[in-house]
């Protein structure tokens, strides 16, 4: 009697990639959107799967930028990384430039990438208007864009294939580069063709994240370029800074608490990150709150913010200061990005005629 074998099926493991810029001390609505997807990523990937999670220095010089200040602001976000829970041992963390094969990949892609495709991308307006606090996309224009804005979706596309990654999360807003780094991967595996596609195309991951908006101005988001520093909560304030920015939030003067995020913006932000930070269901936060006054919710706002940020701030005010353990983890993050790329590396250049296959 022939017994028939079972058929295992075997998952590939994924390739998952996401980037950073080094804006220094994050605020509560950069923690809750991706950085608290990235912890939770790295809880739930499988063993076969790779992580990588980069610093995008490169990226950051697309918009003027104080050196001192980059330099400081690039540290402080692998403090960050780290403090929140991204083990070094387990994802590789790195500084995107400290590995020259993103931006030689950059190049090579930027000669196959037609023009058409890179006009349609919008995403410099609304990186202009933020860096300069518009109001409005409207009120910037290709006059202040220079060609480092205009093609950083290529240096974005080559972040991601230079280790052939398999799945990106990124923000909705970044859905249309992920878009472009596809068509870049066909058009680069249809001109230059082997025994097999060389680059895989990578599938848009949407992680769900809270949309934290300014405690001054609820109509927009949270954002670190406001000049007033009372709309935001960074990780590294202190129980009384977020108590007295809480108290002062933008809310209304109708009774009750209601989540309405189109008539009571103010009152519904605070709900959302009251929800967030006490991992619950807004609405029933809101149910919960119905028949309390603006005084009530703030006072719980800001104690629940405060249990949800002393234990990564302390984290984070532990290693900024600690130098030689934050450039070994650099350095060992890039050495292990290096030895993935180099092998891409080689073999786009072999397709291309740079080099020689290797036997």
């Amino acid at each position: 009697m022939i017994i028939p074998r079972r058929v295992c099926q075997i998952r590939p493991g994924r390739v998952i990639l996401s980037g950073i810029q080094p804006t220094g001390i994050p605020h509560l609505g950069n923690y809750l959107g991706a950085l608290s997807n990235w912890v939770k990523l790295q809880k739930s990937a499988e063993p076969e799967d790779k992580l990588l999670f980069s610093i995008v220095g490169w990226h950051a010089l697309t918009l003027p930028q104080d050196p001192a200040a980059l330099l400081t602001a690039r540290n402080d976000m692998l403090a960050v990384l780290l403090a929140i829970g991204i083990d070094p041992n387990r994802s590789i963390l790195f500084h995107q430039d400290h590995n020259p094969h993103h931006t030689e990949l950059s190049w090579i892609l930027s000669c196959i990438a037609p023009m058409g495709k890179l006009r349609r991308m919008t995403t410099w307006k609304s990186r202009l208007a933020a860096a300069r606090n518009s109001s409005s996309e409207d009120e910037v224009d290709e006059s202040m864009l220079n060609a480092g804005l205009f093609m950083y979706p290529v240096l974005q596309a080559a972040d991601v294939l230079v280790y052939k990654a398999t799945h990106v999360p990124v923000g909705d807003d970044q859905q249309q580069h992920i878009e472009l780094t596809r068509d870049l991967a066909d058009i680069f595996n249809r001109t230059f063709k082997g025994t097999s596609p060389l680059f895989p195309l990578p599938t848009y991951v949407n992680t769900p994240s809270k949309r934290i908006l300014s405690l001054k101005d609820p109509t927009s988001k949270m954002s670190k370029s406001s000049p007033d520093v009372q709309s935001r909560i960074l990780l590294t304030d202190n129980a009384s800074q977020i108590q007295s920015k809480i108290r002062a939030a933008v809310t209304d003067s109708i009774q009750g608490i209601t989540y309405d995020p189109q008539g009571r913006p103010g009152t519904s932000n605070l709900l959302t990150i009251l929800a967030a930070c006490t991992d619950s269901d807004v609405t029933r936060v809101a149910k919960a709150y119905e028949s309390q006054g603006h005084g009530t919710l703030k006072r719980d706002v800001a104690e629940a913010v405060e249990e949800f940020l002393k234990e990564p701030r302390a984290q984070f005010n532990r290693i900024r200061h600690e130098t030689t353990y934050l450039e070994e983890v650099a350095r060992r993050g890039a050495i292990r990005a290096i030895e993935h790329s180099e092998v891409t590396m080689m073999e786009v250049k072999t397709r291309l005629g740079l080099a020689s296959a290797v036997v």
